[in-house]
């Protein structure tokens, strides 16, 4: 099979981007005079009437390097101090992040006065595109604010677009990691900077930064861009290598900038450089285009041998094809979820053969007897691979985005874990398995379960009530019931070896009371009680051990064949 070639669309995305007005609208704002004063920072908020955009704009009052510091503070440290801002980025896979201490200080000193900014925004045009924009560490704050908004962004129509100049990065790897889980927030971000401003890089100055980029980065002298993290922070510290380190941070009119990047994306121009590029490899010369646009070629860079720039283009090779990769199987529920109904409904029709044959889906699948048992091995693994990466999406994304993500498929989650689990408690037991639900039972199958009781603790009515005329057609509530019911045939089991056996008869008399409870809430499945079920098997030997004359509220049901008719069409009375 040919592998498909993997092109790099950085040079036609940034002349995309610097073609249209928006680059040019936020730099005349930043640019222009009336900024309203705060501590040690500035703004201005340009909504003119008729205007296509509002533009929020952000000047610090020192933007120099000696302002600026490394330092990183926690969220765990701000969450300590009362400061919540940022909170909702947490999830259970990213519990903390980092952002630059300098950045966060100002941010904090100007709170209030930021709130009033966000309801004035709020409260003139909501419909109005928000660009917020800034310069240097004014960019910084500009991302922090952007940041601050993402939390009630509820689809693409109402984002704010973040576009920075010469901006300093606001945080680390997590912080990274928690912005681009989202679908929507990593979109939000524009960075332009000159490849000559040493002020976007001064906390990468080799491969132990702590600090990582996030968005997209429109990169110049020729504007190229890239949106992959990992080639960001290759690229910057290319650049690092390539001037001096120690030099003065050097005043670069970006005003310049964005008036050649208009001009030259107005015209097509293809590099010339491509014309003497005759590598068969699409994604190296695309590559090889957009480092030579960076004057990162030793063409170019003649002095700078030491920097490696064969190995830079093979390492940006390698990072973009497992960008390419992640980005094409990336987990779409949305486009998975009718595939896997399909398996479902297999499932579906599983069952129900398997009751006409009086033993049940769960027995059937256990004792692989027929053609069909295994071919319900493919549906099991298919649905259980999804299901998996579906728990994993939702603990990865925020807490706001994360709940909503639950709540929209808690519905089919919960009949998933009903549908599939006895099958893996099935699996288990037949390899000879002991104690399923804490030696063996799977994490996503707890949070989905999980979930559904949060979401029960919300609502005035019981999730898992079950209304009795429908009984003959559920799932088990309880998906770990036959667990529980192998359990109790493995005790039985025990009591033939032990001498002190009254450890053993009250467990079983625990999961007796237990199965009891169930089937007064009508939350048991009438399959339960066909011919060849563990569960009747179970019950045999349980009556044998306990003799004739026993007595309880389960034996009394038990006993009475007309009880069981009347549960199994919900027409029966429990005392």
């Amino acid at each position: 099979m040919t592998q498909s070639k993997l092109f790099s669309s950085g040079i036609e995305l940034a002349s995309f981007v610097t073609s249209s007005t928006i680059l040019s609208k936020s730099w005349t704002t930043i640019s222009s005079d009336n900024y309203e004063n705060g501590v040690g920072l500035s703004w201005k908020l340009d909504k003119e009437t008729g205007s296509d955009f509002t533009i929020l704009a952000f000047k610090a009052t020192s933007d120099d390097s000696s302002s600026v510091q490394a330092d990183l503070i926690s969220s765990d440290e701000l969450k300590e101090d009362n400061f919540l801002d940022f909170e909702f980025l947490c999830s259970k896979k990213i519990p903390t992040f980092s952002l630059n201490k300098t950045a966060v200080s100002l941010f904090r000193e100007n709170h209030q006065e930021f709130d009033s900014l966000k309801t004035e925004i709020n409260s003139s045009n909501p419909r109005t595109p928000l660009i917020v924009t800034g310069h240097g560490l004014g960019g910084s704050i500009a991302s922090l604010f952007v940041i601050s908004l993402l939390h009630n962004i509820g689809s693409v129509k109402n984002r704010p677009l973040c576009i920075t100049f010469g901006s300093l990065l606001v945080g680390d790897r997590r912080l990274q990691q928690a912005i681009s889980r989202s679908s929507i927030w990593n979109s939000c971000f524009i960075h332009v900077l000159s490849h000559k401003d040493p002020l976007p890089r001064l906390f990468i100055t080799d491969r132990t930064s702590t600090y990582m980029p996030f968005g997209t980065f429109i990169l110049c002298s020729d504007a190229t861009s890239f949106e992959n993290p990992d080639s960001i922070f290759e690229i910057f510290v290319a650049l690092a290598s390539v001037h001096d380190k120690n030099q003065e941070l050097e005043s670069v009119d970006y005003g310049n900038i964005v008036k050649n990047l208009y001009r030259k994306a107005t015209w097509i121009d293809f590099p010339a450089q491509a014309e003497n590029l005759t590598n068969p490899d699409s994604l190296a010369t695309d590559i090889s285009l957009q480092l030579g646009a960076l004057s990162l070629t030793p063409h170019v860079q003649p002095q700078q041998e030491n920097v490696g720039f064969n190995t830079l283009e093979t390492k940006l090779k390698e990072l973009e094809e497992r960008f390419f990769l992640q980005k094409r199987i990336l987990f779409d529920p949305s486009k998975k979820l009718n595939d896997r109904k399909v398996d479902m409904a297999q499932l579906e029709w599983y069952k129900k053969k398997s009751k006409n044959e009086q033993i049940g889906y769960y027995d059937s699948f256990k004792n692989m007897n027929f053609p069909d048992d295994y071919d319900v091995n493919q549906f099991h693994k298919r649905l259980t691979f999804y299901w998996e990466k579906m728990v994993e999406e939702a603990e990865m994304k925020p807490q706001k985005e994360g709940a909503a993500f639950r709540t929209r498929w808690l519905y089919a989650g919960t009949t998933y874990r009903r549908m599939v689990e006895p099958l893996s408690i099935a699996k288990y037991y037949s390899e000879g398995g002991k104690d399923y639900i804490n030696n063996k039972r799977s994490e996503h199958f707890k949070q989905l379960e999980e979930w559904l009781f949060e979401d029960s603790q919300n609502r005035t009515s019981d999730v898992n009530s079950t209304p009795r005329k429908n009984v003959e057609a559920i799932l088990t509530i309880d998906s770990c019931f036959w667990a529980h019911v192998e359990e109790a045939l493995l005790l039985c089991g025990e009591l033939k070896g032990v001498k002190e056996k009254d450890d053993v008869l009250k467990k079983l008399f625990k999961i007796e009371v237990y199965v009891y409870g169930l089937l007064k809430d009508y939350a048991v499945s009438p399959e339960i009680f066909l011919a060849r079920s563990s569960y009747i098997r179970w019950w045999n030997e349980y009556k044998k051990i306990k003799g004739s004359s026993y007595t309880s509220a389960l034996a009394n049901f038990m006993n009475d064949d007309t009880k069981i008719k009347q549960y199994a069409i919900g027409a029966y009375d429990f005392p």
